[in-house]
């Protein structure tokens, strides 16, 4: 089972760096797997997995940062998308 990556600890400039890196290895093992096959393919799932919780942390710092007026407006819009 994997292991919960400790995105919190992380600074801004280290979570943006973090998530190129995995996005490019992802790339890269994606590629080596459809050509040539790797030994474990459940690693494509976990990376996908990281990837995702990584850009979930970014997100939630964005909204964080975000100012009260900026919430609103994104309420109003969400909630035109789902009218």
């Amino acid at each position: 089972m994997a292991t919960k990556l400790d995105t919190r600890s992380l600074s801004d400039e280290q979570l943006g760096t973090d998530i190129e890196t995995m996005q490019r290895d992802y790339i890269s093992t994606k590629m080596e797997h459809a050509t040539s096959g790797i030994q474990n393919p459940s690693e494509l799932r976990e990376m996908r997995k990281n990837i995702a919780q990584l850009l979930t942390e970014a997100r939630g710092r964005e909204l964080a940062a975000m100012s009260p007026e900026d919430l609103a407006n994104r309420s109003k819009i969400r909630a035109r998308r789902k009218a």
